[in-house]
């Protein structure tokens, strides 16, 4: 914990930022939830106490499960998979986007608490944006319209979203940022794309990204997408209520 406290004092301006982001997300996930239950003429607080508990639950699940990350075979080792979003969109699927990005949130913070950050924050900020940008389009497009339709195409909606984005913040600020960081060339960072992927062109950043970060984030949102549509339904009751 004494080593949280001091990375967050040495990068103080980065964690300010962060912040930012995280009220910017909230806020938006906020008035797209207000906006939802007043066309679905919903009356009851966002907050209770029983969601706050699963909030709390739901993220502490995603935490344990973004411990457990591995390396895929086209990707430099750098870049790991884990199923943390899993019960974060079941989660966000019972309890709006709102709380979605509070658990995306808890999730990061516990794993700082335990695990502390070897990225200087730069990869729990790119997990948090990235994981966002998975729930909150298919949490928003379900709750405008609860049926099994919309879940399909929130999910759809999501992975794809997902996808984009998290290509092009790879592109564009998280390869520049730990190329900084580990004092590495962004040369040596893509040399270490094209020695393990062959579908990938040596030296070209678009490439890197294209051929080793879609296909995890594809992987990554389908999966997840899948799993939440199967299990979903039958969860509901309990999740909601505590009862089948």
């Amino acid at each position: 914990m004494n080593k949280l406290f001091t990375d967050v004092a040495e990068n103080a301006a980065y964690v300010l930022s962060f912040f930012a982001i995280i009220v910017a997300l909230f806020v938006v996930a906020l008035l797209l939830e207000k906006a939802a239950r007043k066309k679905n003429n919903v009356t009851e607080p966002i907050f209770g106490t029983r969601k706050i508990a699963m909030i709390g639950m739901f993220s502490a699940i995603a935490m344990i499960l973004h411990l457990f990350d591995f390396p895929l075979p086209f990707a430099p080792g750098f870049y790991k998979l884990d199923f943390s979003e899993l019960p974060i969109l079941v989660g966000t699927f019972a309890f709006g986007p709102t709380a979605g990005v509070m658990m995306e949130f808890v999730k990061i913070l516990l794993k700082l608490c335990i695990k502390g950050t070897s990225t200087a924050f730069v990869g729990d900020l790119a997990n948090f944006v990235i994981g966002c940008s998975f729930i909150l389009p298919a949490s928003v497009i379900y709750t405008f319209h609860k049926s099994k339709k919309s879940a399909v195409i929130g999910c759809v909606a999501g992975t794809l979203c997902m996808t984009v984005f998290g290509t092009a913040f790879n592109a564009i600020y998280l390869l520049p940022a730990f190329s900084k960081l580990f004092h590495m060339s962004l040369e040596d960072i893509l040399a270490m794309g094209s020695a393990i992927n062959p579908l990938m062109t040596e030296g070209s950043i678009v490439s890197f990204v294209v051929a080793c970060v879609a296909p995890m984030n594809l992987i990554k949102g389908a999966s997840v997408s899948l799993v939440t549509l199967l299990v979903y339904k039958p969860l509901s009751p309990i999740i909601k209520e505590g009862h089948r």
